[in-house]
């Protein structure tokens, strides 16, 4: 959110060209430290914002500063504006979408011939979920521009559920799920958390400092740390949709007409369920204890059916 709140400053004071801390401070639901942070930013990167503190001050952007004409191209324009668009599907942000919209009229004084048309789409909310998903994306990333704790009702793989308060730090999109890396009060670290795991998503009202991390802190390979399984497959050809889908078109090869998958998966709750939700169209043939496993579960399944 950060950076769509940058955005809107710039354009704000590109119309303006003085307003008051408190003033951005109310239209975008920020603090006002918050404001002063960005605003430094922005000067660091180059746009010659004056500061004047006081009743009779506030930011100011010189009468003479433009955006330089050709400053993107077409091309930049419309990867910039997709990005935002691809924001907008998941938290339907007002800032953001005010700020698209000052982006997209700056194109037309490019005098571009061709209209930006976005080229992609993300939505990982659920089927049958308009807004809930969004919702919670959106309080997430409005906690963290302003150091907001939140409290959380949160299912761990094995269904357990906790109640939890988290402080925040930045939202991950990985494989078309979802994470929040924050810290968590319960444990006292750093965890990674699942947002489409969070049940209820609250503002507690107190603030928090943000700690220092480095990238490379952030385990982004978050089952590498858990049990694991290196599985070879048989894939029957009526299930390589399927299959393509959950391993990626990458894992599977063609060996004497028939399909196959070698790789390293997380062995939790999911795999069994994963390999029987196709049926008898993939086969595991290793390791054998999980080919096991599949058999067991196939026939409790099947007792169950029994009168």
């Amino acid at each position: 959110m950060k950076y769509e709140i940058m955005f809107g400053i710039l354009f704000t004071l590109l119309s303006k060209r003085k307003i008051s801390a408190g003033e951005l401070a109310r239209k975008y639901e920020v603090s006002v430290r918050s404001i002063y942070r960005y605003v430094d930013e922005m000067t660091v990167s180059g746009i010659p914002i004056d500061v004047a503190r006081g009743a009779a001050g506030g930011l100011s952007i010189p009468d003479n500063f433009k955006l330089p004409k050709g400053l993107f191209t077409r091309e930049e324009y419309a990867r910039t504006a997709e990005a935002m668009l691809t924001m907008l599907s998941q938290t339907h942000d007002s800032v953001l979408e005010s700020a698209y919209g000052k982006l997209t009229a700056q194109v037309k004084t490019e005098k571009f011939d061709t209209a930006l048309s976005g080229h992609i789409l993300v939505d990982s909310g659920t089927w049958g979920d308009e807004r809930k998903f969004s919702e919670k994306l959106t309080i997430i990333d409005k906690a963290i521009g302003e150091q907001n704790a939140l409290e959380i009702e949160y299912f761990d793989r094995a269904g357990e559920a906790t109640r939890r308060v988290i402080h925040p730090h930045l939202l991950i999109y990985k494989q078309n799920i979802w994470y929040v890396w924050a810290f968590c009060t319960l444990r006292g670290e750093f965890r990674t958390f699942r947002v489409g795991r969070m049940r209820a998503i609250n503002i507690t009202g107190e603030t928090f400092e943000r700690r220092d991390f480095k990238r490379e802190d952030i385990p982004l390979n978050f089952w590498r740390n858990e049990k694991v399984a290196e599985v070879k497959l048989k894939i029957a050809f009526e299930k390589l949709p399927y299959a393509e889908d959950w391993l990626g078109v990458d894992n599977i090869y063609k060996r004497d007409g028939e399909y196959f998958a070698e790789l390293v998966l997380p062995d939790d709750e999911a795999l069994v369920g994963n390999l029987m939700s196709a049926g008898a169209g993939i086969t595991v043939i290793s390791p054998a204890a999980l080919a096991e496993r599949i058999k067991k579960e196939a026939e409790k399944i099947s007792a169950s059916y029994v009168e």
